[in-house]
């Protein structure tokens, strides 16, 4: 966020201000928007405006958990790539993927599993779930194995981003999302990807140093 020059503020600025100006009505709050605003900003797809789903308590729980200095677990480590790591340094979170873990890819051949499934197992093993911000950017099977260890183990992140782009059990899997009463940010349908995660969490470290919602 800093590291940004006066120039590339300005083209930001300019594109919020598109943004803001053809964006039509909607029934965000301040907070909630500027989530949206966002996520069209990565994408230059407004169709977000539509797709996006946030619990009541989403946008409270995932700012509450970053000032603490929570886990950020990802699905994959382009999410990681992305994020401001000095934020996050400075409330003390650490981001967990275990993707190429030699253990995880191991266990999925083994199984006839996925690697994403394995390494939120490998998560949950850990402890590296409770509490934590989980974003899924990429793999549908992780975010449906958050689900089933949700509704089985009682396992509670503090806050589930479900953005996975695909077209096997992308959809279905947000939808199981919806359905815990985890707090949750998801994009509907099979439209996603780790941009979109990057986004909604920079999004909350935005707000994080505001007031409450």
């Amino acid at each position: 966020m800093r590291q940004m020059t006066e120039m590339g503020r300005r083209i930001e600025n300019g594109s919020f201000g598109v943004i803001d100006a053809e964006i039509g009505p909607h029934d965000f709050n301040d907070w909630e928007y500027e989530v949206v605003r966002r996520v069209i900003h990565a994408t230059a797809d407004f169709e977000y405006k539509h797709l996006i789903r946030l619990s009541p308590d989403a946008i409270d729980q995932g700012i509450a958990a970053l000032r603490t200095g929570c886990n950020i677990f990802v699905d994959v480590k382009m999410i990681s790539a992305g994020l401001n790591a000095d934020r996050l340094a400075a409330y003390g979170c650490q981001q967990f993927c275990y993707i190429s873990d030699d253990e995880v890819i191991a266990t999925a051949k083994e199984e006839d599993s996925t690697r994403a499934i394995e390494s939120i197992r490998k998560a949950h093993r850990l402890g590296k779930l409770e509490g934590a911000v989980v974003a899924v950017g990429n793999a549908p099977t992780a975010l449906l194995e958050v689900a089933r260890l949700y509704r089985e183990k009682g396992v509670r992140p503090a806050l589930v981003i479900g953005v996975p782009v695909g077209f096997i059990s992308a959809s279905e899997s947000k939808e199981e999302i919806l359905q815990t009463d985890l707090p949750y940010i998801v994009s509907r349908g099979r439209k996603g990807g780790t941009t979109i995660a990057v986004s909604i969490i920079h999004a909350l470290l935005l707000l994080s140093t505001k007031g409450n919602s």
